[in-house]
């Protein structure tokens, strides 16, 4: 699902919000979870899933075309660790009409 069919969505389910409207709101929800996320807060979707900033120390790492080592500077990632209730909703079995059946 991309931002745009989220906007949609969301349009769809409230038939009185125009798409700025929607849009700013979509906007404001993603704008809201980076800030967080920058400042090293946590976020927690009940359901969803969490988000946390996971700190990575330096390494030494190998550059794969020439073999040569590199110094890896430390960094700072965005984690997700999904939801019990979404990973169980998930984890359901896949509707014949998936490509994947057809491999059997």
């Amino acid at each position: 699902m991309t931002k745009f069919q989220l906007i949609q969505k969301l349009m769809e389910k409230s038939s009185n919000l125009a798409q700025q409207e929607a849009k700013i709101i979509v906007n404001t929800v993603f704008t809201s979870m980076v800030n967080a996320l920058v400042k090293g807060e946590r976020i927690e979707i009940r359901g969803f899933g969490n988000f946390t900033v996971r700190n990575y120390q330096s390494y030494q790492g190998r550059n794969p075309r020439t073999g040569t080592k590199v110094a890896v500077a430390p960094k700072r990632l965005p984690y997700f660790k999904v939801g019990k209730e979404l990973k169980e909703r998930v984890d359901v079995e896949v509707p014949s009409s998936s490509p994947s059946s057809t491999l059997e």
